[in-house]
């Protein structure tokens, strides 16, 4: 190794997808930087929303169960910088954490295991998923269906449904790809089945008064997906939507513009509302303009859910 170049830790979840995110984040620094990938050590941590799988997130702590140990650690010193996938990270983060990069994004759709479609999933057809926004979107689509909470790693979800335990189950595609697990399920059209909102992204967070790291890091900033993340994390924020808010979003570049679509449900599925709007790349506005827009349109069965709704 140069010792010129400064060894930096890399945290982590222990998970198989995790640790895939985080070996892309040190293989892409190691190219950016022409230096040995040992130069980056990686350092797992196993997160609380790992260790407890028998609850759906929103009962047990939402998404600060996936970023708490890994925000000590960084904050203490014990690492440099975190990797997360991006629709896993809280909105509001402490003060003292900044974004330093987002990877260039992977494929934003769902896949269907069990099923080529969801209208072809059977009469009354069981689903396993803990993710509120999925669960609504089935429900809205097949109110015949029912879900039961699936959580677990892409191992231990494919276990659960092989074991019967539901008819079918819904997976990220760039978690699979990420996995190398290649042509399992069917693909949901991302323009039909909105993806959940930074989903496909990795997002590399560091202190925010570490500016070596920083430079470092952005070496493998993609402005793009920087952009479309940030657009839909802001519209996470000014709808105050929480791991209990079933939103589904997704954004896209056109020129030099963003182009947001969002959709919110009930819980059960039964009331949906949806809109789009167009702003500026980097314009903090245009996604609160679109919250606005969305809740001012949605019933209470909605509302309720959203602390940015006007009281």
């Amino acid at each position: 190794m140069n010792p010129t170049i400064p060894r930096l830790r890399l945290g982590t979840r222990r998970s198989p997808l995790a640790m895939a995110q985080a070996e892309e984040t040190r293989a892409r620094l190691a190219s950016a930087h022409e230096i040995d990938p040992a130069h980056i050590e990686i350092v797992p941590v196993t997160a609380s929303g790992d260790r407890i799988q028998d609850r759906a997130l929103a009962e047990i702590g939402g998404k600060a169960l996936w970023t708490k140990e890994l925000d000590h650690w960084l904050l203490a010193g014990e690492i440099d910088f975190a990797v997360h996938s991006a629709k896993d990270v809280e909105t509001m983060r402490p003060e003292a954490i900044g974004i330093a990069a987002v990877l260039p994004r992977e494929d934003v759709r769902d896949v269907l295991i069990g099923a080529a479609s969801i209208a072809a999933l059977p009469p009354g057809a069981v689903v396993g998923t803990s993710a509120p926004r999925r669960a609504a979107q089935l429900l809205h689509a097949r109110p015949d269906c029912r879900t039961i909470v699936f959580r677990g790693n892409v191992a231990t979800r494919l276990a659960k449904l092989a074991a019967g335990e539901a008819d079918a189950t819904f997976l990220a595609l760039a978690g699979l790809n990420r996995l190398s697990e290649t042509g399992t399920g069917h693909p949901l059209p991302a323009e039909e089945w909105l993806p959940a909102p930074s989903q496909a992204a990795i997002l590399v967070e560091c202190r925010a008064e570490d500016a070596r790291t920083k430079a470092f890091l952005s070496a493998i900033d993609h402005e793009e997906s920087r952009q479309a993340v940030l657009a839909e994390r802001a519209l996470l924020a000014a709808l105050g939507g929480n791991c209990h808010s079933p939103i589904a979003a997704l954004s896209r570049h056109d020129g030099g513009d963003i182009v947001l679509r969002a959709a919110l449900y009930s819980p059960d599925g039964a009331e949906r509302v949806e809109g789009e709007a167009r702003f500026a790349a980097g314009d903090p506005e245009g996604p609160a303009r679109l919250a606005a827009d969305l809740l001012s349109r949605a019933v209470p069965a909605i509302t309720v859910h959203f602390t940015g709704a006007p009281t």
